[in-house]
């Protein structure tokens, strides 16, 4: 059944569908950023070195880990760079005294660029990674030569406003905290959505839970919670896009927006709100898919992305 969890005490060693992830150059470099001071940042690279540059960014949750299934299918026309964004997966977290704000994360996108020599890539943002980008974009209009934006949050929504609440009570991020270092790898299991969930292993957990059993770790993601999807943030982009649409200046470069209408995570309507505060940009629209399409329909999302880039 779609979304239909099995248990964790079930889930094998590797994943049904093998990946080539761990066949990727892995690399640790430092990202001298305005917003987090010096951030050691793992990146993941695969392909030909020759080949243009891909950069993919993953959402909230996870880690370039979430792009495995994207590698042997845009590795052959694309060098895929994949890294691990501030306190997330095998990178560095900032520390306590900087937000990790979506502002902040779109200004470390693009100070990567610029240390990785890739400014001006094409890229693709999932998730609270498409968000991210597109404030790049906004920030930076020459930071990409094509976006393509995977079920971004984006707008503010009543349940962040909610979540921005709770976690402004007193002991709420404490507690949460606790909650996720408890059981980290189960933790993973039962946050991670996908419409097809016999796709999940002990692999996948260990790869998202693993970075929440230290305090840092958990401590940056309840971070990620109450500084990245800060309303008030999603309003002012909001808002600018709206006045910029009102302009007639839409968005810096070309977007492509994929949406899957049962994400259980970002409802479709944001897709179509997005659509509508940035009318040039291409809508696609999964079924049978989950908030994570390049793993619920890999082939499917290669398929548009190297189409909207020019290479398909």
């Amino acid at each position: 059944m779609p979304f239909e969890q099995g248990r964790f005490e079930d889930l094998p060693a590797r994943p049904r569908l093998p990946h080539p992830y761990f066949d990727g150059e892995t690399t640790k470099m430092v990202v001298e950023s305005a917003p987090f001071g010096p951030i050691a940042t793992h990146v993941v690279a695969y392909g030909p070195r020759d080949a243009p540059p891909l950069l993919l960014i993953h959402g909230l949750m996870t880690t370039s880990y979430s792009w495995r299934y994207m590698f042997e299918r845009l590795g052959d026309r694309f060098r895929l760079i994949a890294p691990d964004l501030p306190g997330c997966g095998r990178s560095a977290v900032p520390a306590a005294d900087r937000p990790i704000s979506g502002a902040a994360l779109g200004r470390f996108v693009g100070e990567l660029q610029a240390a990785l020599g890739i400014a001006g890539c094409a890229t693709v943002g999932n998730s609270l990674g498409g968000y991210v980008c597109m404030r790049t974009a906004l920030a930076d209009p020459a930071a990409f030569e094509r976006l393509v934006v995977i079920h971004a949050p984006a707008v503010p929504e009543p349940r962040l406003v909610g979540l921005h609440v709770a976690l402004k009570l007193p002991g709420v991020a404490a507690v949460l905290r606790r909650v996720v270092r408890h059981d980290p790898l189960r933790w993973a299991h039962k946050n991670v959505h996908y419409y097809d969930e016999s796709l999940k292993s002990l692999q996948e957990a260990h790869e998202y839970g693993g970075p929440l059993a230290s305090a840092a770790g958990a401590g940056a993601f309840v971070r990620y919670l109450g500084d990245a999807l800060d309303p008030r943030e999603l309003r002012a982009f909001e808002r600018e896009l709206a006045r910029r649409r009102d302009a007639g200046a839409g968005c810096p470069c070309p977007l492509q927006l994929v949406y899957a209408r049962e994400d259980p995570t970002v409802p479709p309507k944001v897709g179509r709100r997005l659509q509508a505060l940035v009318p040039g940009a291409e809508l696609h629209w999964l079924e049978q898919s989950s908030h994570f399409v390049q793993v619920d329909q890999p082939d499917r999302l290669a398929e548009l992305v190297a189409g909207f880039l020019g290479s398909g």
